[in-house]
């Protein structure tokens, strides 16, 4: 008994002595290859370093330095000279969105080029740049769509409107999604679909009884009956 495990495991290690010679022999026959496997692997992180180092930090200080430019005129109400620049230091929302849209600076460029747009009465380009803009934020996200659909609205295009609108309540944020549901009532009530538009309304007395535009909306559902 004793000699038949000796020889099972004398067995197993000729088995594992000639996995490691296959092996061996392997890596020898391939050292030309590994070394450039790992070569490529090393330039690569040292590549992505660099990369981050000397083009990704300073262009994101530079997008950001540009949009305080920006910020400046949007401030003052100069929506013109916060969209397009000044032909001279600030190089304007518009530009730094569309240059810069990989940074996260860039899309809330974006963001801004599009208020710019719908202050100026110009809601076809408000909506493209809205559009443009995305953040992981339960504040900005779903305002951005709720003015989207403002847009929307300026342009007759209810069906879009609306889905913006719902869009933007389904955030749950306390301050947007009651006046983004009673926009979206409102619209619902031009198409004629009463059932959407008392929905919307009965969602705010629902689940928004504090917001402001909880008050009187039981006058609102009636108009929706």
């Amino acid at each position: 008994m004793a000699k038949k495990k000796q020889t099972v495991e004398d067995q197993n290690l000729e088995n594992v002595q000639e996995a490691l010679n296959t092996t061996s022999v392997w890596i020898e026959k391939n050292q030309n290859k590994l070394t450039w496997a790992v070569t490529i692997v090393v330039a690569l992180v040292v590549g992505a370093l660099a990369l981050n180092t000397y083009v990704i930090k300073p262009k994101a200080v530079e997008v950001n330095d540009e949009n305080a430019k920006a910020v400046a005129y949007f401030m003052q109400g100069d929506w013109e000279k916060a969209l397009n620049g000044d032909d001279a230091e600030c190089i304007g929302f518009q530009t730094i969105a569309d240059e810069y849209k990989c940074f996260q600076s860039g899309k809330l460029a974006a963001l801004y080029a599009g208020v710019c747009y719908y202050q100026m009465g110009q809601f076809e380009d408000a909506v493209e740049y809205l559009d443009k803009f995305s953040a992981d934020d339960l504040t900005i996200e779903p305002a951005a769509l709720q003015l989207m659909g403002d847009a929307y609205v300026q342009m007759e295009d209810y069906a879009k409107a609306v889905k913006a609108f719902e869009g933007a309540a389904e955030s749950g944020n306390e301050l947007i999604a009651p006046m983004s549901l009673k926009k979206a009532g409102f619209v619902y009530l031009e198409l004629g679909n009463k059932a959407a538009a008392k929905k919307a309304f009965e969602t705010i007395k629902t689940d928004y009884p504090a917001s402001t535009e909880a008050q009187n909306i039981e006058a609102y559902i009636a108009i929706a009956e």
